[in-house]
């Protein structure tokens, strides 16, 4: 079995065109996106050298980018767009996504969608 450890940034808050019906797609609305990478670090533990690891204020810079630049009707769709950055590295041997959008539900702090993809 392949060693694996993990990189993660959570509560990436940021205002995003999304939902399926009109008037919600009027004005942005808050989403909160939490990533986890699976991806082995003993070399960079040891040289303690950036270009051994994943660069993760890359692949933060890039998520930014992109909820700020698209639009999206659901959750699902922005959860794999992200996913599709977190694995342009390809020592990434999964990833795990998870979208809120904040307050979107009157009784509730937030509603989510969570998934997990793998570099092929």
């Amino acid at each position: 079995m392949q060693n694996t450890d993990t990189i993660f940034i959570t509560d990436i808050t940021l205002p995003c065109t999304i939902g399926v019906p009109a008037e919600e797609r009027k004005q942005k609305q808050q989403v909160v996106i939490n990533i986890t990478l699976s991806v082995d670090l003993r070399k960079a533990g040891k040289t303690d050298k950036l270009a051994d690891t994943v660069n993760y204020g890359i692949v933060y810079a890039k998520i930014v980018e992109l909820v700020n630049n698209a639009q999206f009707s659901l959750m699902e769709a922005l959860a794999d767009a992200v996913a599709t950055i977190c694995l342009e590295d390809k020592r990434v041997v999964q990833t795990k996504i998870r979208v809120e959008k904040a307050r979107y539900l009157k009784l509730a702090k937030s509603n989510g969608i969570e998934i997990i993809r793998n570099n092929e």
